[in-house]
């Protein structure tokens, strides 16, 4: 996994200490994506929480994260459910208690599988709904009196799965259409009480758990078909979230910043598969309910 270090300060393009006192609360904070979004923050100065579900993996990445910047602060705090929004409340009233203040929150904690529609339970679809969609908007909800009381921003990790049809991602493309349509609607109802909300898309990104899942064996390699003729870095993800999250981003609120090289522009990335392993899967007999 690509984590960050100094370098990306002093090679970098941001001003250093340009998130000093502030507070950055994560769910997901220990996956690759969420993790590497943390680590920028930290080293540009903010102080940050991580949650999750499993203690030890969010203990041990908030540790690491803050030996990052000296004087850092990194709460790691597991065991939290994101379907439960009572979960989420008391990770946020610790980490208030904790660290003063929340100021950002990424909405990161996402559950993904391949799957085709005839293999698909009702109950995975709506665990896979319950984590991106409820899960974000517990999130926001739990933490909205700390966003309102310091004109925060938020966040939302969604996909581009459901810019066109993908085969055996139903669930996830309905769940971050939700997302991005939760985002929109929040951008403008609490863009008056001084919140910012905005969606980062992420695409294709090596490295990552979820990219090794989906990509396609077999086929073209997959930077060939990315316009721009690479595959994404956690850091790409860094640095937009690091803009979305700046001054510089002061009055950037309801959009979707898509960092994915183009990509989506393209077509289905799965494409190569269609339509012989659709049919394939649909030929089994056996039908998930």
């Amino acid at each position: 996994m690509t984590t960050l270090d100094k370098s990306f300060v002093t090679n970098g393009v941001w001003k250093e200490d340009i998130f000093k006192g502030k507070v950055v609360f994560v769910t997901g904070g220990a996956g690759t994506i969420c993790r590497v979004q943390v680590e920028a923050m930290v080293l540009l100065g903010a102080d940050a929480v991580i949650v999750g579900r499993n203690v030890d993996k969010t203990i041990k990445a908030a540790k690491e994260i803050e030996e990052l910047r000296p004087g850092a602060k990194v709460l790691g705090v597991g065991n939290v459910d994101v379907r439960d929004v009572q979960s989420i409340a008391k990770a946020v009233q610790e980490s208030v208690e904790k660290l003063g203040r929340i100021d950002f929150v990424i909405a990161g904690a996402a559950g993904n599988f391949l799957s085709d529609f005839n293999h698909l339970s009702s109950n995975a679809f709506k665990s896979v709904v319950s984590i991106d969609l409820l899960g974000s908007f517990n999130t926001i909800k739990a933490c909205f009196d700390q966003l309102r009381k310091n004109k925060g921003a938020i966040i939302f990790i969604s996909a581009t799965l459901h810019y066109y049809g993908v085969p055996f991602q139903s669930h996830v493309g309905a769940a971050k259409a939700g997302v991005d349509a939760l985002s929109n609607a929040l951008a403008v109802e609490l863009g008056p009480l001084g919140i910012r909300v905005n969606v980062i898309a992420p695409g294709a990104i090596d490295g990552t758990e979820g990219f090794s899942r989906l990509a396609p064996p077999g086929t073209t390699p997959m930077h060939e078909k990315v316009p721009v003729q690479r595959l994404g870095q956690t850091k790409d993800i860094a640095e937009a979230t690091v803009y979305l999250f700046s001054p510089a981003a002061s009055y950037v609120t309801g959009t979707i910043q898509v960092v994915d090289g183009g990509l989506w522009h393209v077509g289905n990335f799965m494409g190569s598969l269609y339509p012989s392993v659709v049919k394939q899967q649909n030929e089994d007999p056996e039908v998930k309910l």
